[in-house]
């Protein structure tokens, strides 16, 4: 295959050389690239299940408490209560790059820093399951928003993992051992021509000193 594709010629070979230091070099970063995401990533797979845990165990808390204020309270109650929300959140959104990876940082602002400002409604004909209901999902969200966060970086985090499997795998068992294979094959050509060259080169100082022994044996 070499023999078909490349041309056996220094220059060609220098060119070559020059690819195969590039292609190993090259490998070697992405290995490093490939294992360091890989940590990454492991670390964020194992905050992302820890959030997860906690954020369930707060919503099925939030959700027990809505349970028990609905059964308080006449349905019509329960609905006025929560019909005009008080606060209000600003939700903002940057990013951080995290070995080549853009991945997101999710943060929030609250309209008013007052910790009651998250109950619409008054506590006469409220009950404290209730007030335990939305108490409890305002204390959730900030482990909401970080779960949002980790779940999506850990989406880009693999697609980079795979992509850059993929370069890895493509250096090492394609470009770096086709490379290698030219080198061989422009290498072995280069040496057969100057063998061939070498022994054109004895072939023409045997026929000329023939030629001149015939010479000095005609001039005697």
């Amino acid at each position: 295959m070499a023999g078909t594709q490349v041309n056996p010629t220094r220059m060609e070979l220098t060119r070559l050389k020059q690819k195969l230091q590039t292609a190993v070099k090259g490998h070697r970063l992405l290995k490093d690239k490939r294992d360091e995401l890989m940590r990454e990533f492991l670390d964020l797979v194992r905050l992302n299940m820890e959030l997860r845990l906690k954020v369930e165990e707060g919503i099925r808390g939030a959700n027990r408490n809505f349970v028990l204020a609905k059964a308080g309270m006449s349905e019509e109650t329960l609905r006025a209560a929560l019909m005009a929300p008080k606060q209000e959140v600003i939700l903002k959104q940057g990013s951080k790059n995290v070995m080549s990876v853009d991945i997101p940082v999710f943060d929030y602002d609250t309209r008013t820093a007052d910790q009651n400002d998250i109950y619409s409604y008054g506590f006469a004909f409220t009950s404290s399951d209730l007030d335990g209901a939305v108490h409890s999902l305002a204390e959730v969200l900030p482990d909401m928003l970080k779960l949002a966060e980790t779940e999506k970086s850990c989406q880009l985090m693999a697609a980079e993992i795979e992509k850059t499997r993929r370069r890895v795998n493509a250096l090492e068992h394609v470009i770096i051992p086709e490379t290698q294979e030219g080198i061989r094959y422009i290498t072995m050509k280069l040496d057969e021509n100057e063998r061939s060259t070498q022994v054109r080169l004895m072939k023409v100082k045997d026929m000329m000193l023939e030629d001149a022994h015939k010479y000095s044996e005609k001039q005697k």
